[in-house]
């Protein structure tokens, strides 16, 4: 299946877009796709953490990704 995935902040520079498409396996689920950006880009593994978004909500590990979805992987985020 065909992933379209934003990136936002520091995630935007490391892909080099704002957006990218990725052809990924049926029945992906998140920590999977984690393992294949982190292959893909080895930079996102120096990040102290990261997220996936699966339609506009924080994805859990185990959460199955369908070529519909709308995927964001996320920076840190800090605040004070």
């Amino acid at each position: 299946m065909k992933l379209k995935i934003l990136a936002f902040g520091i995630i935007k520079d490391i892909f080099g877009v704002s957006k990218k498409e990725f052809e990924v396996q049926d029945n992906l689920n998140v920590k999977e796709l984690k393992m294949i950006l982190e292959n893909d880009f080895p930079q996102l593994v120096k990040l102290k953490s990261y997220f996936i978004a699966v339609n506009e909500e924080y994805a859990e590990e185990h959460q199955i990704i369908t070529e519909t979805d709308e995927i964001a992987v996320i920076p840190p985020v800090s605040g004070g």
